[in-house]
């Protein structure tokens, strides 16, 4: 029953676009904060957007990683064992930026608060950037070769046995720094240029809808901007990556579906649709990760050394039972997902103001300083 690893990757494909349709609102809004908050009062404005729900967002990414590892172990473990230091940079990142986003309103002081906003708009821009290129190998292939169990140093030449044999990054053993660069090409950095812009794009469409004053108008103002340069890198991207790396020329159907929303992102941002905005550019960026998922199929880790190295989803996948045991359980789970999801959003509301912010939250720094704790003033 090959379709439940064709249910299974489309699933994983989903979560994959839930996560960066979400995290797009709170990353991306944290990247273009230093250019819409002039203010302290503004940047709490900005944090305000997304605080509520930043962790709800998570809930995607590590489903998304859950899902791999148990539906496809090969692909999670040939994955993590070529992408290693990227993805520990990317889980450095994202825990920097949930110590910003949460004790930043700790200490009354403005510099306190300043200097936590600084490293939340660095990492916020660090996150896109590796993902881009984690998802742009994936696309182009990475040294990945079928091994001998008893000599994983050893690549295989001729047909391989796969009852015997076991998919390998030929990396192992060089230098970490080594490592993590082999996974920088001239496609890969534009790959994560290009979820850099898409998350900033994201982030201020997000923005003009949630706030009001300034903020909402300096967001307003570089959307229109971003949106082009969005559409245009997006669309570089996706095109070599379909001319030259693409194993399905099915492919272009996704391709097509995220290029119309793109151009339609444009035209409500510089028609000055908020709403309108906000869902064309996540109907793009879910229409992106199809194309991803379908450039890639039926392969989970394309071989950039032989095809036939390739590790296929039916190479990768759990047990057929294992499958059908998940199965059942996403079916439970997800629909639990989406709907805290759409609580937590449609409980916040709608737009944040500088009027109903706190004046000068967290404690102050002299109580700080006799060792009071961050979570209570007793």
């Amino acid at each position: 029953m090959a379709i439940l690893q064709v249910i299974w990757f489309i699933l994983i494909a989903v979560l994959w676009t839930g996560y960066l349709v979400l995290e797009g609102f709170g990353v991306g809004a944290g990247m273009v904060m230093p250019m819409v908050a002039k203010t302290d009062r503004e940047r709490t404005q900005v944090q305000k957007t997304f605080g509520p729900v930043w962790d709800g967002n998570e809930v995607w990414l590590l489903t998304a990683g859950g899902a791999t590892f148990a539906a496809f172990p090969e692909w999670y473990a040939t994955m993590f064992s070529g992408m290693y230091l990227a993805l520990f940079l990317i889980l450095f990142c994202l825990i920097v930026r949930i110590c910003a986003i949460e004790w930043r309103s700790k200490v009354s002081s403005a510099a306190w608060r300043g200097r936590w906003d600084s490293w939340q708009s660095v990492v916020a821009w660090l996150v896109p950037i590796l993902f881009g290129v984690a998802f742009a190998n994936l696309v182009q292939g990475m040294n990945i070769a079928i091994t001998q169990y008893n000599t994983p140093g050893d690549a295989l030449a001729g047909a391989p046995d796969l009852s015997k044999h076991v998919h390998n990054f030929t990396s192992q053993g060089a230098p970490a720094g080594s490592v993590f660069l082999s996974l920088l090409t001239p496609y890969t950095i534009a790959g994560g240029v290009m979820l850099a812009l898409v998350f900033a794009t994201q982030g201020l469409a997000f923005l003009a809808l949630r706030t009001t004053g300034e903020v909402q108008n300096r967001a307003k103002n570089l959307l229109g901007k971003f949106a082009i340069a969005d559409t245009v890198l997006v669309a570089v991207a996706a095109l070599w990556g379909q001319f030259l790396y693409a194993s399905q020329a099915m492919a272009w159907i996704p391709l097509i579906i995220a290029a119309l929303a793109f151009i339609a992102t444009v035209m409500m941002a510089l028609r000055g649709s908020e709403w309108g905005t906000l869902l064309a550019h996540s109907v793009g960026i879910a229409g992106a990760v199809a194309w991803i998922f379908t450039a890639m199929a039926p392969n989970a880790m394309k071989s950039s050394i032989k095809p036939e190295f390739s590790l296929t989803i039916w190479d990768a996948s759990s047990s057929q039972s294992t499958l059908a045991i998940m199965l059942v359980i996403a079916l439970v789970v997800v629909p639990i997902v989406l709907g805290y999801t759409y609580w937590s959003y449609t409980r916040m509301p709608l737009k944040v103001t500088l009027e109903e912010l706190d004046e000068n939250p967290g404690l102050p720094w002299d109580k700080i300083r006799q060792g009071a704790s961050f979570l209570t003033e007793n």
